[in-house]
């Protein structure tokens, strides 16, 4: 039972046949009317702001619209205990005991489906994410985006959509030109023992680079490494091919499984910048202009030159963009453009990009591109991933860099591990800056937050061991019938609250709220926890070492919660720690 959904259509039948007793005026349009959750100072369980949408069209104050309906919700409802206003206008509903078991009733028997929205339509979604260069491993500053986009993925998922998860392979201009040379040169080394050009800057000097170089060589015997010229084409596919492997692997080892990788130069060689060029062409969003020097740029620096230019002007961008450079090839930009097209000629209802830091100014452009080639019929949605600060006993914390010049995936999963990776990447909202604390990581304690949930779901095992039950075992009550006590409520109010969490999290398209949820419901479980080492009924297990069915039906729907947020995020529920 989601409870505010269900509220809020009892309210709105109420006021429906309030107006049909012309009692009050009631709009057509009932959109703006919601039940929420209350703030805690009001006691309340459920609280909504019915009285202030009516209150305009009925020419009457809030609290006077306020006044007619509590009644009338009073007196359709059984199940409350208290009805109060509190200004502006909110009508705030504390429930009897009795409703709680009614409610722990529908979330026990339909476990697999608490939480999920049933109110809105199933969507087709392509969520891009990552689309990191492919020169090397993924580093720290990738991680928080992958994760970002993967549990907002599973999010999506969850509530029933469809949800493609895709990579864009950056293997086209000069840093993979950069990146095969690179290549080319630990090759030689290897076998000619010709030293690394390492005062070359335009090259990547990190050790993997030697790894895919003896890959390569290992597995293509039959070619000679003489003529860079001669190769070129062939060992920039190894190589990118080579990245590509060890970028999956550093993202399999993240919990991260992409449906598809696609590749730039593939969208290049197959013509598709040009198709999308001549699209932007027809509706007149392209032309041959000039571009004014970046701020930041002297005058006299900069070469002005006639470009072929988009317009992206038309839809809010500071200036147009080049599509073109001055030898005629395409710019990255156009790349991009061209991507984008191939996304919105596959139908998708929604396209969804993650975005580092770096990227936040290229947002506007490319949004004003899919708005210009689907017409304005499509809007791109663009989540930016901020900066990740390692911190170690107050201080940064710089780790190894065997892998070149920064911190990989890899040097990250092997300090921490995949879960606390996954979960502490999402304890804040991606678009501010994260301190990633290493030492409260390691912490048996509430001030580390997978901990703390991981040791809720695996107290709640324990009694289920103790008690000779499985956790996992479905569980079946005759007669719920039980009395709750006020902390006990406290709890359960929590759990109530899951659906309305994952709601937000889905429309806002911000999945760290569900961390955020889990170590609060957490935190209540264990205070209710610790309060039974002074109070023997609120211990789980008497001194016949039986439980209660009251207390089996509390924890199995914790322990529901915290499995089924868990999941979403793609972290582990250990039984025992």
């Amino acid at each position: 039972m989601n409870i505010f959904d269900f509220y809020l259509e009892k309210i709105v039948k109420i006021i429906t046949l309030a107006g049909k007793n012309k009692i009050i005026e009631v709009p057509a349009n009932l959109n703006g009317i919601n039940v929420d959750i209350p703030p805690a100072k009001f006691n309340s369980d459920i609280s909504t702001n019915v009285a202030m949408v009516l209150a305009k069209l009925n020419n009457k104050s809030p609290i006077e619209i306020a006044n007619i309906l509590l009644k009338l919700i009073k007196k359709d409802d059984d199940q409350i205990d208290e009805i109060s206003i509190a200004k502006p206008g909110f009508i705030n509903i504390k429930f009897k005991n009795s409703f709680w078991n009614l409610f722990l009733k529908s979330i026990i028997v339909d476990s697999k489906n608490f939480g999920i929205n049933k109110k809105i339509s199933k969507k087709k979604y392509l969520i891009e994410f990552v689309s990191a260069n492919p020169t090397g491993p993924l580093h720290v500053g990738h991680c928080r985006g992958a994760i970002l986009g993967d549990v907002l993925s599973n999010l999506l998922l969850f509530n029933n959509h469809d949800v493609n998860k895709e990579y864009y392979v950056n293997d086209y201009g000069n840093q993979i030109l950069h990146f095969t040379k690179s290549v080319y040169f630990r090759i030689r080394e290897i076998l000619k023992k010709e030293p690394f050009p390492i005062e070359n800057s335009d090259l990547y000097p990190g050790n993997y680079i030697i790894n895919i170089a003896e890959n390569i060589i290992k597995k293509n015997k039959e070619l000679s490494f003489d003529n860079l010229d001669k190769i070129l084409n062939k060992l920039t596919e190894l190589s990118v091919n080579e990245s590509i492997k060890l970028i999956k692997f550093n993202l399999k080892n993240l919990g991260i499984v992409h449906d598809k990788f696609i590749s730039e130069s593939e969208i290049i060689k197959n013509n598709e910048v040009e198709k999308a060029v001549e699209k932007l062409k027809k509706n007149n969003f392209v032309y041959r202009g000039k571009i004014k020097p970046p701020e930041n740029e002297k005058n006299n620096d900069w070469n002005e030159r006639e470009q072929l230019l988009f317009r992206s002007t038309n839809f809010g961008d500071d200036k147009d963009r080049a599509l073109q450079k001055a030898d005629k090839s395409w710019t990255y930009f156009a790349g991009d453009v061209a991507y984008h097209n191939n996304k919105l000629e596959r139908n998708f209802d929604v396209l969804i990009n993650i975005l580092g830091a770096d990227h936040a100014g290229y947002i506007k452009r490319i949004s004003s591109v899919v708005e210009a080639l689907s017409g304005e019929k499509t809007k791109l949605v663009c989540k930016v991933s901020q900066l990740v600060k390692l911190i170690k006993d107050g201080k940064p914390f710089k780790m190894s860099k065997r892998k070149g010049d920064y911190i990989t995936v890899e040097d990250l999963i092997n300090e921490v591990g995949k879960d606390a990776a996954r979960f502490l990447m999402l304890n804040r909202s991606s678009d501010v800056e994260l301190d990633f604390d290493f030492t409260k990581i390691k912490e048996k304690s509430k001030d580390n937050h997978l901990y703390y949930v991981q040791y809720c779901y695996a107290r709640i095992s324990s009694v289920f061991r103790n008690s000779k039950k499985n956790i996992e075992d479905e569980i079946k009550i005759k007669n719920y019938n039980f009395h709750y006590s006020d902390d006990e409520i406290k709890v359960l109010k929590k759990i109530s609250e899951w659906p309305k969490c994952l709601e937000i999290a889905s429309n806002k398209l911000e999945p760290h709220r569900i961390p955020i949820y889990l170590y609060e419901l957490a935190s209540e479980f264990h205070s209710y926890w610790n309060k039974g080492k002074d109070d023997e009924s609120k211990r789980f297990i008497g001194s016949d070492k039986k439980i209660s069915e009251d207390k089996i039906v509390f924890l199995k729907a914790i322990s529901n919660v915290i499995k089924s947020g868990m999941k979403i995020l793609n972290v582990k529920t250990p039984e025992k720690m």
